[in-house]
């Protein structure tokens, strides 16, 4: 049969291609007809722009000629004799590729749609499983002040999950727009400004303590160091975005400023419950969250 799969053919360059496809899903794979796909603004964005430097590097997992592919809802057509966690008919949320027809192995994540949900905002649902990885991986611990910088998507999202999770929140953003959307989704606490507006107002808001958790949802190193400089002495520093652009700075400054401080910085790349070690997912229930997923 053929299908159609989006191709990112070089810097800046992506075609709808029509290819052959083999339908036939093996032993422990499953057919999807695709409905809805979603694109990641950070990780495909950077690919098809160049940012990430992997995309120029032959062998890499985004080299060019890439098959991107960020998020996908579709229905089940056929599954493979080993498969037993969806059937036929089934509208399923998964990994998939921006394609009509997707084989797709169900060692990876795969999840049935609840019924009467949008298939197409289950599709951007995959930005709120990048958003809680936060949360998850975090320590909370006596309703910490907790700063987000960046509210985009992920990072209005991670506010909101970190609410949910008994924290006090502070969203940090220099366009008014994503602060106001924050707010309407219930983060209370919002800052814009200069560098040194932002701390200073942060050390208002805490009365001193700063973020005993601060996140970094942007994914540009000069917005890690503004994190870093507002957390707290014993605190967390937790990596949601992925830095690619290079940034000119003292390397030692910011590891001094750690090991003085104390601080902890955790990467927190997308991660579901059950790639969690069984000592951090204390407080899925919150999210109602399922290991299972």
């Amino acid at each position: 049969m053929e299908r159609e799969v989006v191709v990112v053919t070089g810097q800046n360059q992506v075609e709808l291609q029509r290819e052959e496809f083999d339908p036939t899903p093996g032993p422990e794979e499953v057919l999807i007809q695709t409905e809805y796909t979603y694109i990641s603004t950070g990780t495909e964005l950077a690919n098809y722009t160049g940012q990430e430097p992997k995309v120029f590097q032959p062998g890499s997992w985004c080299a060019y000629p890439w098959r991107s592919g960020y998020a996908n809802v579709g229905i089940v057509r056929e599954v493979g004799s080993r498969v037993q966690r969806v059937s036929v008919g089934d509208r399923v949320f998964s990994y998939g590729n921006h394609a009509s027809w997707v084989k797709y192995n169900t060692n990876r994540l795969i999840i049935r749609v609840p019924e009467g949900l949008d298939p197409g905002l289950a599709a951007a649902s995959r930005m709120a499983g990048v958003a809680v990885t936060g949360p998850i991986l975090a320590e909370i611990r006596s309703y910490p002040w907790t700063v987000v910088f960046g509210l985009g998507m992920v990072g209005n999202l991670a506010a909101q999950a970190f609410q949910l999770y008994g924290c006090r929140v502070i969203g940090v953003d220099p366009v008014e727009r994503r602060r106001q959307v924050a707010q309407s989704c219930g983060v209370e606490r919002v800052v814009g400004g200069t560098q040194q507006e932002v701390a200073e107002t942060i050390r208002e808001i805490t009365r001193g303590r700063m973020g005993e958790i601060t996140v970094d949802a942007v994914g540009h190193s000069a917005v890690v160091m503004e994190a870093l400089r507002v957390t707290a002495q014993f605190g967390q520093l937790i990596l949601l975005g992925s830095p690619r652009v290079a940034v000119e700075g003292n390397l030692t400054e910011l590891l001094s400023d750690v090991h003085l401080r104390n601080i902890t910085v955790r990467g927190g790349v997308g991660v579901v419950p059950a790639d969690v070690p069984a000592g951090r997912r204390r407080g899925l229930s919150v999210l109602q969250a399922r290991d299972d997923l």
